[in-house]
């Protein structure tokens, strides 16, 4: 079994900063990729960015400039720092790990970019 843990989400006021931590654990060997996913009230849920075990980074167009991706192979971490935030940000937050052809999820952290 994997078990993802996210923290990090809460309430900030546009033009605000939050980090994004998600910390995988149990039956971790190998993984091979790390992202981060979110879906907004109504709307289907989407690729925000990811993270190669090499360091590669690709990010969604709505965010590139503003939110930056990293992680800590050693920890089986990956972190999501998002700046200049929008109320167009606000959505539940998904981060989702690739291991051997297998897909895992977290429980979703909820953020909220309101005034």
């Amino acid at each position: 079994q994997v078990q993802l843990v996210e923290s990090g989400g809460g309430l900030v006021q546009p033009g605000g900063s939050l980090r994004l931590s998600c910390a995988a654990s149990g039956n971790i060997f190998s993984i091979n990729l790390m992202g981060w996913y979110r879906q907004a009230p109504g709307k289907q849920r989407e690729l925000v960015a990811t993270i190669t075990t090499g360091g590669s980074t690709n990010y969604v167009d709505s965010v590139k400039g503003r939110f930056t991706i990293s992680r800590d192979n050693a920890k089986n971490t990956v972190f999501l720092q998002m700046n200049s935030l929008t109320p167009e940000d606000t959505a539940v937050y998904y981060c989702q790990i690739k291991q051997k052809g297998f897909i895992y999820w977290g429980q979703g952290t909820q953020v909220t970019v309101s005034s």
